[in-house]
């Protein structure tokens, strides 16, 4: 079979849970919701997708099926907590018993999140993934879930937990359950088709981050290596592609798996790259997977002595050119001119002036503890001044 033929790139698999994979895949949302036990879901998307014929067929479809269906869309790119109330308000007001995620990053984790929160009588913040808070889930309360992701970037679809935003602080907190962890995933090619060229090479770098970082992570998990190996070589094959001709959906296809791959592998831990992306995004509102690969290759420079011998594994798997580390970071500058991304964090309009903001926040950030080298205020701030001037660290 040729991988060029997306047509053929169909399967049914469980890992971690149930995805229905391949190109036309969403005319099964409606036997989909029924599985789960659904008559009146509740579709939860953001302001831009609410408004598509493809979101409006999804409900179309479904209430022909006799779901009567419903709609949420109105968060933000970076979601924060009043949005998942806003969710769960109406959520109940409608009576619903079920919720579709659709869409990218931000209402797949809005999705999840309400879905958690409608059984709660806790508030959201006291089911940040520290320590064993999500024991005090009530999980029989919980709502089920499909995910419908139309981006091929964060893997939110394959999650258990959501990124949402405290305001208050301003910080960017992991809101944990194993069973937030979607039953049904709905991966469909053809619903990332219309995502525009800009977007598509930030989502696509964020695949990258997730799984570069999982493959980087200290720890023991061969499993999370070998997927995330492979989800690396599918976005350096695929995600150019992607970019260049947004209706190559044979490169649709394969940057929707490498970005379920991403976060499959991310289990094992991330780094350096998403504790600084974080708070970035939390203070500057600025786009995660493009904040992620501004940061990409400082961070592997960084983190060159413990990641050499992985670093020269992966350059031969890509087939790179005198397999090393090097060849690994050229790759990755490479790939960032020909999408566009700045090589700096002033093309994210983040002044050298607000560091000292970002420092504590990325100390605090879950990710640290994945990074392979030990990470602090000064090693953290040093990361920053380098993504500021634009030079790499000798690591």
């Amino acid at each position: 079979m040729s991988s060029d033929d997306a047509t053929q790139l169909r399967g049914n698999w469980n890992f971690p849970t149930a995805i229905r994979f391949g190109v036309g895949r969403i005319t099964e949302l409606a036997e989909a919701c029924r599985t789960l036990g659904m008559e009146r879901p509740l579709l939860i998307t953001d302001p831009g997708l609410g408004e598509t014929a493809m979101v409006a067929e999804a409900c179309a479809a479904n209430e022909r099926a006799g779901l009567t269906t419903g709609q949420f869309s109105k968060l933000r790119p970076n979601p924060v907590g009043e949005d998942v109330e806003a969710g769960v308000a109406a959520f109940r007001a409608g009576r619903h018993d079920g919720v579709i995620a659709f869409g990218g990053g931000s209402a797949l984790d809005v999705g999840k999140a309400v879905a958690l929160m409608v059984g709660q009588q806790r508030p959201l913040w006291d089911f940040e993934d520290r320590e064993d808070w999500y024991l005090r889930v009530n999980t029989e309360a919980m709502a089920p879930v499909v995910a419908v992701p139309t981006t091929a970037g964060t893997g939110a679809e394959v999650g258990r937990v959501s990124v949402i935003t405290d305001a208050s602080v301003p910080t960017k907190k992991l809101i944990f359950h194993p069973r937030m962890l979607p039953e049904i995933v709905i991966a469909d090619p053809a619903l990332t088709l219309s995502l525009p060229q800009k977007l598509t090479a930030a989502t696509g770098m964020d695949a990258l981050a997730h799984n570069l970082e999982a493959y980087c992570a200290g720890g023991y998990h061969p499993m999370a290596d070998g997927i995330a190996i492979e989800g690396i070589r599918l976005v350096k094959e695929w995600l150019p592609r992607a970019v260049a001709d947004g209706s190559d959906i044979s490169a649709r296809a394969h940057m929707l798996i490498a970005s379920t791959m991403g976060a499959t592998a991310f289990q094992k831990g991330l780094g350096a790259i998403h504790a600084l992306s974080h708070p970035v995004g939390a203070l500057f509102d600025t786009h995660h997977g493009l904040t992620n690969a501004v940061f990409m290759p400082y961070v592997l420079a960084f983190n060159r002595s413990a990641v050499a011998g992985r670093m020269t594994r992966l350059a031969r798997y890509l087939a790179l050119p005198e397999p090393g580390i090097d060849a690994v970071i050229e790759w990755i500058l490479a790939l960032r001119v020909e999408l566009g991304v700045p090589h700096t964090l002033a093309g994210l309009d983040v002044p050298e002036s607000r560091l000292p903001e970002i420092v504590p926040l990325a100390v605090l950030d879950q990710a640290c503890g994945g990074n392979p080298l030990p990470l602090g205020a000064a090693e953290l701030e040093s990361l920053l001044r380098d993504a500021v001037r634009g030079e790499l660290p000798a690591g």
